[in-house]
């Protein structure tokens, strides 16, 4: 049983062969069935030409004899067509002339008009004298082509006939067949060696692309398809290369965020550790050496959660479920809780925390979450602040969106890492300023989350503006 081939290559060429080999067999059974309908048609016409100017002799030599059939025998023996064998019959289908019968019909123990009834004869016998007839007969020669007219001399019809042999026309159809049946072969093998010369051509830049891409692997992700092969093949490289800087970028985020993830908890493990191994080194200590030990493994585990906390809550934002929970609520009831959660943080680094005016907000979202933003935006802020200073948060409805800032007068950030500190574990130089020890400072993932969680919610959180003494945050999202 035949399969369909497996390979585009294949594919290819049996569908080029099958279009062009379809319309090119439909074209020869037309043309051979055109061909022989036309020399049918002018078969006919040269025995219906002959036929007539045999008529027309008739008329003139029954002029100048004594009656019908001595000049319808006079006519026969005088006029002579190549290839046609001319009779003239009575009413009685009675031969009353005729030309000399083919060679091959003739037999040696029947009299003419015997041999005749056994060649067309039958045929003509009983048809009305009034019509003319056309068919074609089977004989022992082969097939002959007959037309019988009717022709009135002097009141007497006759029948008029004339036979023409076929076998020329035959031979002529014969050779058209053998032609065809030796060229459409020939020219179907031509058309599916070009077919798969032009498919491997064709492909030839897609199976290039598949021995790059086997090539390609987590450790050379840095390699590009070659682009060429038409504008099809060539935009299919594209598109691959394009998926394959995105998974080089991907796969370079990943490594840098396990090695600044195992960083960042490298600390706080080796804190932990470390003190334990201090504390279990002596036997016996007083209770404040033990309060103290266990306050510091207290900060270091409370840290290590929190990373932990972060990056968990960053990985559900990666799989797009950061704010599966909806509810109503009211952002200005957000940031009044969160204002009043870092006065004591503010208090301790001699900084005020000012809520300007504030506007009602009703939105649909996360309020854990929203919370989280808004702590972490406070808490960068208040770390930042210099004593003494104030940090602003102010609410204002702008374009159908709300928009909540947090201000503060830090010494600002960079122009060229004002993008950079929304990545992951990215922290500045002055983040440490103003006497954050490591264990107080965090670990580089409250801006990233705080993004997260703004689109999340349709929202966007951006730096607006930071220089010397000012740095506005501004998170906006869509207004119910």
């Amino acid at each position: 049983m035949l399969r369909w081939p497996s390979t585009l290559r294949w594919r290819l060429t049996l569908w080029y062969t099958a279009l062009l080999g379809l319309p090119l067999i439909a074209l020869a059974i037309g043309y051979y069935f055109l061909f022989a309908r036309t020399l049918a048609n002018r078969t006919d016409q040269f025995i219906g030409d002959a036929l007539t100017a045999f008529s027309r002799e008739l008329i003139a030599e029954r002029r100048a004899s004594l009656g019908p059939v001595p000049a319808i025998r006079s006519t026969v023996n005088e006029v002579r067509f190549r290839d046609l064998h001319i009779a003239v019959l009575d009413t009685a289908g009675a031969v009353i002339a005729m030309t000399p019968m083919p060679a091959a019909e003739l037999r040696a123990d029947r009299a003419p008009q015997a041999s005749f009834d056994a060649w067309i004869g039958g045929v003509i016998h009983g048809r009305s004298f009034a019509d003319t007839i056309a068919t074609t007969v089977n004989s022992r020669a082969g097939e002959y082509r007959v037309i019988a007219r009717p022709v009135v001399l002097e009141g007497s019809r006759f029948q008029l006939t004339g036979s023409y042999s076929l076998d020329d026309i035959d031979s002529v159809l014969e050779r058209i067949r053998g032609t065809f049946a030796l060229l459409i072969p020939l020219l179907l093998v031509c058309a599916a060696t070009g077919g798969y010369f032009l498919a491997t051509r064709s492909l030839a830049p897609l199976s290039a692309m598949a021995a790059r891409t086997e090539e390609i692997s987590a450790t050379n992700l840095r390699e590009r398809l070659p682009v060429w092969g038409g504008q099809e093949l060539a935009g299919l490289a594209r598109v691959v290369n394009d998926l394959l800087g995105r998974l080089e970028q991907s796969f370079s985020q990943q490594r840098r965020f396990m090695a600044d993830a195992s960083h960042e908890l490298r600390t706080p493990t080796a804190i932990l550790r470390t003190e334990a191994d201090v504390t279990l080194a002596q036997e016996h200590r007083i209770e404040a050496e033990y309060r103290e030990s266990m306050m510091i493994i207290r900060d270091a585990a409370r840290r290590l959660t929190r990373i932990v906390d972060d990056l968990f809550l960053l990985a559900r934002a990666d799989s797009g479920s950061v704010a599966a929970r909806r509810e109503s609520l009211y952002l200005e009831e957000l940031v009044y809780d969160a204002t009043r959660s870092v006065r004591p943080l503010a208090d301790s680094r001699n900084v005020r925390v000012e809520l300007g005016e504030v506007i009602e907000a009703p939105f649909d979202g996360d309020a854990d979450l929203l919370g989280r933003l808004l702590l972490n935006l406070l808490d960068n802020a208040i770390k930042h602040s210099p004593p003494g200073s104030t940090v602003a948060v102010e609410m204002a409805r702008l374009d159908g969106r709300y928009a909540i800032s947090v201000i503060d007068a830090g010494a600002g950030v960079p122009a060229e890492d004002r993008e950079r500190i929304f990545e992951r574990f990215v922290r500045l130089d002055s983040a440490k300023a103003d006497g954050d020890s490591p264990r107080q400072s965090g670990a580089g993932l409250g801006l990233a989350i705080s993004r997260r969680i703004a689109e999340a919610h349709g929202g966007a959180l951006a730096l607006v503006d930071s220089h010397q003494g000012r740095t506005e945050f501004r998170l906006t999202l869509p207004a119910a």
